[in-house]
Order: C-alpha cells, then structure tokens, then sequence
C-alpha cells in the first residue's frame, strides 16, 4: 500500500464551532460527499469510536465537538496529538460568527441556547461558549459565516475536504464589501477599481461566471493585468507557506457586491493557478 493511499484510508475532520454557527449544515455536507459524520461526541470517546469506525470499513470520517461537552474540552488537545501520532490526518474547522448575527439567528429560530438552562442571557451563553472553545478554535482551519450563506458553507467545507492531506490547497473567495471582508482570508485583493457591470441593466442580473459579464470585464485591459498581477505575487509567496506546512491558503477578492467583479477575477485566477497548484472555488455571496 502506498502513502497516498494510506493518508486517504486514515482522514479525520473534526468540527466545531459556536451554536448557531453552521456546525450542522458543515456535518450534513461531508455526509453528502461521502464522509462517515458522529456529531456531540465527548473528546476522550474519539480513539475508542474511531477505531470501531475504522474497522468497520469508513476510511473519511467526520467528527463534531461542541461545548455541551465542556467536561472533555480539557482532553482535546492531548487526544488530537495521539490521534496524529498514530497515522491519522487529522483536521480541525472551527465555525465562528458575530455575537450579532448569533442573536438573530436564535431569534429567527425560537431555539434555546444549549446553555440557556443555566440560567445565562443569550449574550452571556454565546461568550462562555466562545471561551470554552477557544484552545480548539486558535488551532483549528477557521471559517466565519457570519455573512455565509449556506450553499456557500457547503462548498467551503467540501473544498476543505477535498484538498490534499500533506499538500497547500489554495481556497479562492469572491466576496462583496458591503456585506463584510472574510476574517480568515490570508490575502485579499480589493478591486472595486474595475469598470462595474451592475449599472448595465442587461448584466446587473447575471453573474461573473456568465459570458456576457466576462466579456464586458476582459474588454478592459486592467482586468488581465490585475490577475497576473495577483498570480505572480501568489506564484512568489505559496513555497514559503508549503515551508511553513500549511494545509490552506485563503485567498479572497472583494468588489461592491460579490457578484460580478470578484467572482469572474477569482474564476480567472482559478485557471491561471491550479496549474501548479490544487485550487478550490467559493463565491461567498452568490446564491447558487
């Protein structure tokens, strides 16, 4: 058996985050790409479980933690470590949002915080919840929804999933200004600058992925300039983080409104890249 094949037969993802966070609808997508999903498992049961899950024949497995159980939090790291040192790719997502947005969704819901029998206002569960979490969060693969929509969750996560044990997967974001900059992003590009295709009428419903829109864009010469621009400052820096053993690299391109500008620029820088380099797609704030 190969090394390849081994690191394949031996991944683990672990996920977390902030009730109301997307924890579910993360688990639900790598159940959908074929990925075996335990949610609520307390930490110092995960050698036992995963070893009856592995001999049963699941070779991806996903595992969700979350602060109900805060009284094996403490284990976490140790048993991360353990897991890692026997052979197993081991990975952490921890989901995160704004105490904010957190609120409203409760309140959309009409569901109680898991730590709202103790007698807590929503606020002050959401900032325990938030402490308990944040050794596994500080080093976890980090990815704010706060302004995510779901579709655009899924393929974050399925593009976090799909990429290389071992090897620097680039995640490209398209993303609108006006509905907030993604915190995790390692390099961002602003390029509001761009002639904008929204005070067309026939192209304000379209999308950046659509022909019309991307010919309206490469008819101006700075679109391919900024994208070689881009690519050649990436190209230059990506060795030094594969030095660093970094599994992902966020990088995400902002217009107005994350429609037209950012997503057609981050398709071109798309093709230009995963040349050399294994590169996922996600247009935060498209709805498809």
């Amino acid at each position: 058996m190969t090394a390849s094949s081994e690191d394949r037969e031996g991944q683990v993802i672990v996920v977390s985050g902030l009730s109301g966070s997307g924890k579910s609808v993360a688990l639900r997508a790598l159940e959908d790409a074929g990925w075996f999903c335990i949610d609520n498992l307390p930490a110092v049961t995960m050698p036992d479980v995963l070893a009856a899950v592995r001999a049963g024949g699941q070779a991806r497995i996903a595992l969700g933690i979350d602060a109900r159980n805060r009284g094996s939090l403490d284990a976490l790291p140790a048993t991360i470590a353990d897991l890692r040192a026997s052979g197993l790719q081991v990975r952490l997502v921890f989901l995160d949002a704004s105490t904010e947005e957190l609120t409203r969704r409760y309140a959309e819901t009409r569901r109680p915080h898991p730590f709202a029998a103790e007698g807590l206002t929503l606020p002050e569960c959401i900032a325990l919840e938030r402490r308990l979490l944040l050794p596994f969060a500080a080093a976890a693969q980090r990815i704010e929804t706060t302004h995510l929509r779901a579709n655009a969750l899924r393929s974050t996560i399925k593009a976090f999933a799909s990429a290389e044990p071992g090897r620097l997967t680039l995640f490209l974001c398209s993303f609108g200004f006006k509905h907030g900059a993604p915190p995790e992003a390692d390099f961002m590009f602003d390029v509001r600058f761009l002639p904008n295709p929204f005070y067309d009428p026939a192209l304000r419903p379209l999308d950046g992925r659509d022909a019309p829109v991307a010919e309206f864009l490469a008819a101006d010469p700075r679109s391919a300039k900024v994208v070689d621009d881009m690519a050649r400052l990436l190209e230059g820096w990506l060795p030094y983080f594969v030095e660093d053993e970094r599994d992902v690299l966020t990088v995400a391109i902002g217009c107005t409104g994350g429609q037209h500008r950012s997503v057609y620029l981050v398709e071109r820088l798309a093709e230009r890249l995963s040349l050399a380099w294994p590169a996922r797609i996600i247009h935060r704030n498209l709805a498809t």
